[in-house]
């Protein structure tokens, strides 16, 4: 397991299992866990079950934190999984400006006649733009694709340019649709982390340009989406439009950027989704990631690379990947 950064708040919320156990909901304080199957009346058997009651929950959540007297395992010697079992996923693309730029710079045709800076400013006006005036660019995730925060990740033989995405992701509290920006942030429950891996070769169909983007082959493959260590509540985050997001590859820092960067901050985001669709309790939105990914960088993924990713609060991911067929 990664050395464990304290999340934000006097407590964070995780799923966990003994060795080769059955997975339950818990309750960190500090390096101790609480088994919320015996804590709370309605004895939940997952986390999601607690999010679902997340405004009862809460302020039992916070006495539960406060009681030494309760009977608390070591965190040492318990696995971390990912934290929550969305039943849907909400993916914002392009909500970086700086990262937004640099992938367009990257995909400039050979014959554009720009200077590079000439089309980064160009492409920053359009951004600045796009931010006063348009709408998120929101798709959907599929849960398969998640694993734990620690787990390895499998690089599939048909990837040719997996990359690496550090994203916040905003967990549901309570049934969205519909709702307005200026109340969308009552619905969100926590935050965590999400890596959102992509296999650039896959995004664009070449054999259907007008389709566009093809987001099940480039981003659904199992273990694509490492999430968590934890789910700390969003009470903990006191702005989670200025959290940093940083991605180490093999010890180097890759992406380091505060999310004050999104052109989308949450509450646009979780509104824009609501409008169409209706977010469930434990469903997760994320929010793009910023500059720095390997496309940017001219290097990808690849067997026995080990990436770390952390925000402010949250803690720290480690996951390592694996090439198909060597695990």
């Amino acid at each position: 397991m990664a050395t464990l950064a304290q999340p934000a708040g006097s407590f964070a919320l995780g799923t966990f299992s003994a060795q080769d156990g059955e997975r339950f909901p818990g309750l960190l304080v500090k390096d101790r866990v609480l088994d919320l199957r015996n804590a709370l009346d309605w004895a939940p058997s997952d986390l999601r079950a607690v999010v679902e009651r997340w405004e009862e929950a809460l302020p039992l959540l916070h006495a539960l934190a406060d009681d030494d007297s309760l009977g608390r395992r070591p965190l040492e010697g318990l696995r971390v999984h990912a934290p929550i079992e969305p039943r849907q996923i909400f993916q914002s693309g392009a909500n970086y400006r700086q990262h937004v730029i640099d992938l367009e710079v990257a995909h400039r045709s050979p014959d554009d006649p720009r200077t590079v800076e000439e089309a980064r400013a160009e492409i920053a006006a359009v951004m600045d733009r796009r931010a006063a005036e348009d709408l998120p660019y929101v798709f959907i995730g599929l849960p398969g694709a998640i694993t734990g925060p620690y787990d390895d990740v499998t690089l599939p033989a048909w990837a040719e340019k997996p990359d690496w995405e550090l994203e916040l992701a905003a967990v549901i509290a309570k049934p969205a649709h519909r709702v307005s920006v200026e109340e969308a942030l009552e619905y969100v429950a926590g935050y965590t982390i999400a890596n959102d891996l992509t296999d650039r070769a896959t995004v664009f169909r070449r054999d259907m340009k007008a389709i566009g983007t093809d987001w099940l082959r480039s981003k659904n493959a199992p273990g694509f989406t490492p999430l968590g260590p934890w789910l700390v509540p969003a009470e903990s985050i006191a702005d989670p439009g200025d959290l940093r997001v940083t991605l180490k590859l093999n010890g180097e820092t890759m992406q380091d950027e505060s999310t004050k960067d999104m052109l989308f901050g949450v509450a646009r985001l979780v509104s824009y989704a609501s409008q169409a669709a209706q977010l469930l309790p434990g469903d997760l939105v994320l929010t793009g990631s910023p500059a720095g990914n390997g496309i940017h960088w001219g290097r990808l993924l690849r067997d026995g690379d080990v990436m770390e990713g952390s925000i402010t609060g949250l803690g720290v991911q480690r996951t390592r990947c694996v090439a198909e067929g060597t695990a």
